[in-house]
């Protein structure tokens, strides 16, 4: 056994004590804490610079509609553009099959063929006595009806809908929305209280005409569940609805259309 004197027993832990007070060989630090903080640090950071980029130098409580309200009328001038420059291509086309036609047997058989079905798949402009029914949104009251919420005061995707399909179970020949040829393939969609038909957008009043039987149409009107809701939504909340009788004149389809293929009835 190793043998200590007491004077050097003292000496060491006089060292000890001096050792502990010093600063001496840093503490290890925890792994988990030294993979945290740049972790916390990375993603404060992407949050900063995801803040200033949605921002985009402004206050992020600002009210920005009139800058949403610039950008829908671009792409809606954006979508003109393309409509027009589409149409003018369009009758390119027919301009040079007709060229064609002249000295092209079978391409004259099928453009014959093909003019022979423009008015059944919607491709001329028809006249005839028909029916006039407008929807509109409730005016603007100063106090809500009893029980009623703002969504009860607009006319919806599934109003419109409704009378449509009710004037072409009563034999429509032909239809257009807002002065728009409606075909089998048309879609109705409403975002908020707006209209949004073959990519353009449309207020309130929504105008429908139909050309067919007045008699007829105005009692599939009747007979339609949705078109009598809204006729009772009319009466508690002011809505607007009407039906007019009288010579009509739906435009001709002037988009493209999606079909691949189709098959003429016979």
């Amino acid at each position: 056994m190793e043998y200590t004197s007491g004077a050097a027993s003292w000496q060491k832990v006089l060292r000890r004590l001096v050792a502990g007070l010093l600063p001496g060989r840093p503490r290890q630090r925890r792994p988990g804490w030294s993979i945290g903080v740049p972790l916390i640090a990375a993603a404060a950071g992407l949050l900063f610079t995801t803040t200033a980029t949605t921002a985009g130098g402004t206050a992020l409580r600002e009210d920005r509609r009139p800058q949403l309200t610039e950008l829908i009328e671009d792409r809606r001038d954006r979508v003109a553009a393309h409509e027009e420059q589409a149409a003018a291509l369009r009758r390119e086309v027919e301009s040079r099959t007709a060229d064609l036609a002249g000295s092209d047997a079978p391409i004259r058989e099928q453009q014959e063929r093909a003019a022979e079905n423009r008015a059944a798949a919607g491709f001329t402009a028809l006249t005839g006595l028909g029916m006039t029914v407008e929807l509109n949104d409730a005016p603007q009251l100063d106090k809500l009806p009893e029980g009623a919420s703002n969504d009860d005061l607009v006319v919806h995707q599934g109003d419109v809908q409704a009378v449509v399909n009710a004037l072409w179970a009563g034999g429509a020949e032909a239809m257009s929305i807002m002065n728009v040829r409606v075909l089998t393939t048309s879609a109705v969609r409403c975002v908020g209280n707006t209209l949004l038909l073959h990519g353009r957008v449309y207020s309130p009043p929504f105008k429908i005409v139909a050309i067919g039987d007045p008699a007829a149409l105005r009692q599939a009107l009747a007979a339609s569940e949705g078109v009598r809701w809204f006729k009772d939504a009319v009466d508690s909340y002011q809505l607007g609805y009407s039906e007019r009788v009288s010579t009509v004149t739906v435009p001709a389809f002037e988009d493209s259309t999606t079909l691949r293929s189709a098959t003429v009835p016979k």
